[in-house]
């Protein structure tokens, strides 16, 4: 494999934004920017051997930095809804940005995806690392946080998240790429198929903010556990869809193992199969209902459900539902998550 790095622009405070290409031996690649640790580029060969980028993104640095959908980008320092923006945390009170409808949104109005990150190219790997100082969008502690890209011979897209303060935090991370696995100009994600490995999901409010309720997929529009289009019944008047209008839900993994099997996506016109594992407990479902109209990076207009997001993290608003796994990442203690997108064709 090799890693190859470039200039991709200049910022609006004058900094240059590199861009690096994880290239394997059969061709297929991902790029990467320093900015946001954001995947721009997932270049993978599809059933007639023609490379298809099934990521979506953008074409200059200014629209990732004027641009909301968070594409491509890790996004933290905590992904997904915390009601009110304001969490207890040792007796204290901590404030953030409500930034969504009233509560805070992956990590505020200046969340990880719009900062940049240190880099590093190690051992056939791309090493992005930035330190989040205490109060950072209020959040408590000194956070050292490293994020790991690897991709090999066998197209498994690898990341590595890790993270350590210096006193009691919350933590949860996540990437928010967009994938479209007919290719990023190619339209809506409907026809895809999608399989997850999930009897269970968060009840979400009108909001998208979980309830603390946990839900059976049972007999519903949320059972993902046969493959099915995700067109099927994403128009359905059942009340969770109408909530995230479509499918913006957290559904819980059954197995319990460390390195799990979550489920995979196909694309209908590619054959394009993606394969997903993780170590984290959950995987937010997100259809895209919301992607507004902007400009793609090969000039093709992007828009509602072009692309979808399988962002693999902890459940939303834990902090205000003791029943869900914590997000609290106590001092010293290291946050350790992996994720693995396996390319292949079906």
């Amino acid at each position: 494999m090799s890693i190859l790095k470039t200039e991709f622009g200049i910022d609006k405070n004058k900094n240059k934004i590199y861009e690096f290409k994880l290239e394997n031996k059969k061709g297929n690649y991902i790029t990467v920017l320093n900015y946001g640790a954001t995947i721009r580029n997932i270049v993978i060969s599809d059933k007639n051997s023609e490379k298809v980028d099934v990521c979506l993104g953008y074409k200059t640095i200014s629209e990732y930095e004027n641009n909301d959908g968070y594409l491509g980008a890790v996004v933290g320092r905590h992904a997904n809804r915390i009601k009110e923006g304001k969490f207890k945390l040792n007796e204290k009170v901590y404030n953030l940005a409500t930034n969504d409808r009233g509560n805070h949104l992956h990590g505020g109005d200046k969340g990880f995806d719009k900062h940049i990150w240190e880099y590093e190219v190690k051992d056939n790997k791309l090493v992005l690392k930035r330190e989040s100082k205490h109060l950072e969008e209020g959040y408590p502690g000194n956070l050292i946080v490293k994020v790991e890209y690897e991709f090999n011979d066998e197209n498994e897209l690898i990341i590595n998240y890790e993270g350590k303060s210096d006193e009691d935090t919350v933590v949860n991370l996540t990437n928010h790429t967009y994938f479209n696995l007919n290719g990023e100009s190619s339209g809506t994600i409907l026809n895809h198929t999608l399989s997850l490995e999930s009897s269970y999901y968060t009840e979400n409010d009108e909001k998208c903010l979980p309830t603390g309720e946990i839900l059976s997929v049972e007999n519903t529009p949320f059972d993902f556990r046969c493959e099915k289009q995700i067109g099927k019944d994403i128009n359905d008047t059942y009340v969770q869809l109408k909530n995230g209008v479509g499918y913006d839900h957290n559904y819980i993994l059954d197995s319990k193992q460390d390195l799990k099997y979550a489920g995979f996506l196909c694309g209908d016109e590619s054959n394009i199969k993606m394969d997903l594992y993780t170590t984290c407990p959950a995987v937010q479902f997100y259809s895209g209902n919301v992607l507004s109209n902007r400009l793609g990076k090969n000039g093709v207009n992007y828009n509602e459900r072009y692309g979808l997001c399988l962002e693999t993290q902890y459940y939303p608003n834990a902090l205000e539902h003791k029943h869900f796994p914590s997000v609290v990442l106590k001092k010293n203690d290291l946050f350790k998550e992996k994720t693995i997108y396996k390319f292949s064709l079906k």
